[in-house]
């Protein structure tokens, strides 16, 4: 189920699904750990003797954000119970302290009596045993905590400060649901502490006039003491909450909006996405330097594992976003957890957790009987080819200076070391993470690597380095000309697989990835085989329903919906594989009528987001349902290098040919 909404600041991260449950409750570390496991934390109203909980289809919800912020605007409607109830939700910009703020409004034109629950269903570091849950008459509050990780929940209405009712328990012990069937009668049990497999429920009580409103607003601090946590609610009260909300909006707009850049070329609900785009992104994003690829539990249920890692693959393309948009103290973050997480000899294993460690794989060390290194190249390329864009941008020497050996050095010269006799890089994973061979993607990432590499060496005054690292790059384009180009088929292959002679066998399938052909530098757009190979691909893989889209390649496994019409539906459309080719059409463009091909593509990303502005991995092809992770960041990232890109050509051709027409 998509997570619409999420809210944080790069230490904590809450997600909500659809109905406007949390799911997910990440600290300290965005994707570790998840103190929910992904289990629904229940928000209800009790009005005239009846409970509505958020997921009952007498609401009607709408879930949306505050414009440029990562405040949310969601409208919750219930005809039934005759009531209105608009909720802000946030992670204040500092502090680890997320709010939810309810005003509550009368339909009905009588005096209301309306109880607000909401559940805890917490399992502290993942795990729910060992919890502790208590009330504290000190702080009127519930706190719940485990070894150094403690949550204190607490409000404030209009008249007073504390919780009203609460509920202590245990779940998923001897056939119990929870607390939150308490709450079903609209009063609470008021269990003093419960310890083990714990949960809780707290209530807040409103009186409405006929046709009025009321409001409570409700805090979740989290820390790593008991200390710490009613600090933080001091804070919170001395500040006042409202405020708090107040100042983490404003803090929003001016992240967003910080670099002055002209998208007026663009249709308005592409500039919403932009912007969207590059706040749901900041989400994912560790404070301390790790790009989250999703934190969407719900895919456990699909393989045993989740997506919150650190693939170095994902980082590197979502930092390049962060370049572009101007964002230069994220991507150096990302880039200084790099310099912390390769590995001596210069090459990134698979993925990494969010404080550096490496994470789980299901690459082999070992392959029939042979020691192999179980790596996805790309990766390893990629990050010297984003860094040289980060240091394109900013000319920041003092902070290239100490990366430059582990960074640049040691991978460009690792990767010269990792090549076959002919040129080509030893056989690794593809970016897909499901075929051993060499890879187009991979050979054109190395290609770009190699330039950067050549690049900084000559910054640094390392003149002979920087001839060494461009011999491998020329000697690399050649070998992927002569052995990658089928000029039968007049297309690349998407790998080549070694064989005994010293030749290879070409695996021909059309594959959205080598895109990276031109989009890394290897080759330029314009060149005749790069446009075949676009042509083709789109031709091949594009979706043929009314949902649309490029899938990965001809007859993707993951995830199908579709097996047997693989000519007309060859998988899911992905967001990523999507605007490759929008990104192909800018860089090929040389006028405003060929850039302006490039809108539908960008349009139809902006059809497919959430109503929130949320963006999947891939949808279903015949409903257009979001299917695996959402929000997926290398699906927000790709949009934000997507229309940035076009803006940098848009004024390009704007200095050639002055302005377009008005209908360009």
């Amino acid at each position: 189920m998509p997570r619409d909404i999420p809210v944080g600041n790069g230490n904590f991260l809450v997600t909500f699904d659809r109905y406007y449950r949390v799911r997910d409750i990440y600290f300290p570390n965005v994707g570790r750990f998840n103190h929910t496991e992904g289990s629904v934390q229940r928000f209800g109203v009790w009005a005239d003797g009846r409970m509505a909980w958020i997921e009952d289809p007498s609401w009607k919800r709408t879930l949306k954000y505050k414009p440029d912020t990562l405040v949310t605007d969601v409208i919750l409607r219930n005809d039934e119970l005759e009531l209105e109830v608009r909720c802000e939700d946030a992670v204040d910009f500092h502090e680890t302290v997320f709010f939810r703020r309810l005003v509550v409004r009368d339909l009905a034109g009588k005096k209301r009596d309306v109880r607000i629950f909401y559940h805890f269903d917490l399992s502290v570091r993942g795990t729910p045993v060992g919890d502790t849950a208590n009330y504290d008459p000190a702080t009127s509050s519930i706190v719940i905590y485990k070894d150094d990780i403690y949550f204190l929940f607490n409000a404030c209405d209009e008249n007073k400060c504390g919780i009203d009712s609460w509920a202590i328990g245990t779940k998923r012990v001897g056939g119990a649901e929870g607390t939150w069937r308490d709450a079903e009668d609209g009063v609470l049990g008021r269990n003093a502490i419960s310890q083990g497999s714990v949960d809780a429920t707290i209530g807040f009580n409103l009186d409405i006039a006929p046709h009025g409103q009321s409001y409570v607003t409700s805090w979740l601090a989290c820390g790593h003491s008991y200390d710490d946590v009613k600090a933080l609610n001091k804070r919170v009260l001395h500040k006042g909450p409202e405020r708090m909300l107040i100042r983490t909006e404003a803090y929003w707009r001016l992240w967003a909006r910080k670099e002055p850049i002209d998208i007026s070329p663009l249709p308005e609900p592409i500039r919403d996405l932009f912007y969207r785009s590059q706040l749901v992104l900041r989400t994912q994003v560790d404070n301390g330097g790790a790009i989250i690829a999703a934190n969407d539990s719900d895919i456990t249920q699909f393989g045993g594992d989740h997506y919150s890692y650190c693939w170095m693959r994902d980082g590197a393309m979502v930092a390049y976003a962060l370049v572009l948009a101007g964002q230069s103290e994220l991507s150096r973050s990302f880039f200084r957890y790099a310099a912390e997480s390769i590995e001596e000899d210069g090459y990134f294993l698979h993925k990494y957790t969010p404080n550096g460690e490496l994470a789980s794989s299901w690459h082999p060390w070992m392959l029939e009987g042979q020691r192999i290194l179980p790596i996805q190249q790309d990766e390893t390329s990629l990050v010297v080819w984003a860094l040289r864009k980060h240091f394109s941008v900013f000319r920041d020497v003092e902070f290239v200076k100490p990366l430059y050996n582990p960074l640049v050095v040691y991978p460009a010269l690792w990767i010269l070391n990792y090549r076959d006799r002919n040129g080509l890089p030893l056989p690794s994973w593809d970016l897909w993470e499901e075929r051993r061979g060499i890879h187009t993607y991979t050979v054109a990432a190395t290609i770009g690597a190699l330039h950067a590499a050549a690049a900084f060496a000559n910054d640094f005054g390392e003149s002979d380095r920087a001839a060494q690292f461009r011999e491998g790059a020329q000697n690399m384009k050649a070998a992927l000309l002569k052995y990658l180009w089928n000029p039968e088929q007049q297309r690349f292959a998407r790998m080549a697989t070694p064989l005994p002679d010293g030749g290879y066998r070409l695996d021909m399938t059309p594959d959205s990835a080598n895109y990276g052909l031109f989009a890394f530098g290897a080759l330029p757009a314009s060149d005749p085989r790069v446009q075949t190979e676009m042509k083709a691909i789109r031709e091949r893989l594009w979706v043929k329903t009314e949902i649309g889209g490029c899938a990965r390649y001809h007859h993707d496994y993951y995830h199908q919906v579709e097996r047997e019409r693989i000519d007309e539906i060859p998988g899911n459309p992905w967001i990523i594989c999507t605007l490759w080719q929008a990104e192909y059409q800018i860089a090929k463009a040389r006028s405003f009528a060929e850039l302006a091909e490039t809108l539908p593509l960008l349009e139809w990303t902006v059809s497919r987001a959430n109503e929130s502005g949320v963006l999947a991995e891939q949808f279903n092809p015949y409903t257009g349902e979001n299917m695996s992770v959402s929000p997926l960041t290398w699906s927000h990232a790709t949009f934000v290098i997507t229309v940035l890109k076009y803006l940098q050509k848009y004024e390009l051709l704007k200095t050639e040919f002055g302005a377009p027409p008005p209908s360009a």
